[in-house]
């Protein structure tokens, strides 16, 4: 493991020296989540790892805000919990060692918010990684795209917000099986590694029970001419966050 500072030491942050850790992926979406202007949130995090997307939505949104991840590893659900009482946040986070294909423990209807990075790879597509941990976070082996969709239908209250980071070949499979179950996309955002280089990853938020109608944001370019962080990826790692466009 390690112990590592996010935003400048705002949060300290115990990982896996192998396995899922914070990376660019992580601190964009949690910048781009932005949950209902007024009154408390209930958000959950499908997926959360070491808990950091978590934890840095509840240093983001520090009023009314309440979220609760779970992790069918046990071992990154513990150190999840680590980090939540390190840092000070267990009465607004909450972590729970659960498979999220059994959703329906839950009462249906639970949250206002979800937020998820899924496995960026179906099981059994690419090479197989054999680090058990791998295969879970980024090659599908507990978790496809379906089970995330019916998760979130399931979890969601009605108008409730659904937040994703995903790869970008996968796009258009992505928003048909989300829409399929009545999760319509709302606001979208392509990432490039630069300009004039194709798009890698999205960011989307969508609205369980939402109508047709999606914004496609401005891209986000990582890097500028002179190689150099843009200033919009900088500001992902900013606790304010990325504004909507």
């Amino acid at each position: 493991m390690t112990r590592d500072n996010v935003f400048c030491g705002k949060l300290k942050l115990w990982q896996p020296d192998k396995g899922p850790r914070v990376n660019m992926d992580t601190i964009l979406l949690a910048a781009y989540v932005n949950p209902k202007a007024h009154g408390e949130s209930s958000f959950v995090e499908l997926g959360c790892a070491a808990g950091a997307v978590s934890l840095i939505l509840a240093l983001r949104f520090p009023e009314k805000f309440r979220i609760l991840g779970l992790e069918i590893q046990s071992e990154l659900e513990e150190l999840a919990q680590r980090n939540r009482l390190e840092n000070g946040l267990g009465s607004r986070v909450s972590f729970r060692r659960m498979d999220l294909r059994e959703h329906r423990i839950l009462p249906a209807g639970s949250f206002d918010g979800l937020v998820v990075n899924p496995p960026y790879e179906e099981e059994g597509q690419g090479r197989r990684s054999p680090r058990e941990a791998v295969l879970i976070a980024r090659q599908g082996a507990c978790c496809s795209l379906t089970d995330v969709f019916e998760a979130a239908a399931w979890l969601l209250k009605n108008r409730g917000k659904f937040f994703a980071v995903f790869r970008a070949g996968r796009m258009a499979e992505f928003l048909t099986a989300m829409s399929s179950r009545g999760i319509e996309p709302k606001r979208l955002r392509l990432v490039h590694p630069r300009e004039g280089e194709k798009a890698v990853l999205f960011l989307v938020e969508a609205l369980k029970g939402g109508g047709p109608g999606l914004t496609v944001e401005s891209p986000l370019f990582v890097h500028g001419a002179d190689n150099a962080c843009t200033p919009d990826l900088l500001k992902a790692y900013e606790l304010e966050g990325l504004r909507c466009l």
